[in-house]
């Protein structure tokens, strides 16, 4: 099965981050996002082509001291369980 994700958005506000520390919790949320997927855990409805406007994962609580890959693996996360719903 290939699967083709597209984030149009990511938005990172409110979290500790630098400028520079944003696309490094993008490309975590793609590693992560890819890792988990190759699981081959979706939503039925996905597996045929199906598109989804918004996912709702769980509520994230980050530490203070979060790497921008932990961020990035916590929001994947998130983004997955959504995605896995279909909702």
């Amino acid at each position: 099965m290939k699967i083709n994700l597209h984030i149009e958005r990511l938005v990172l506000e409110g979290l500790p981050l630098s400028r520079a520390q944003g696309p490094l919790v993008q490309r975590a949320v793609e590693l992560e996002l890819a890792r988990l997927f190759a699981g081959g855990v979706i939503a039925p409805g996905l597996r045929s082509g199906g598109t989804i406007p918004h996912a709702a994962g769980s509520p994230l609580q980050f530490a203070k001291e979060a790497s921008p890959r932990q961020l990035g693996t916590q929001i994947a996360q998130s983004v997955h369980e959504g995605l896995a719903k279909g909702s």
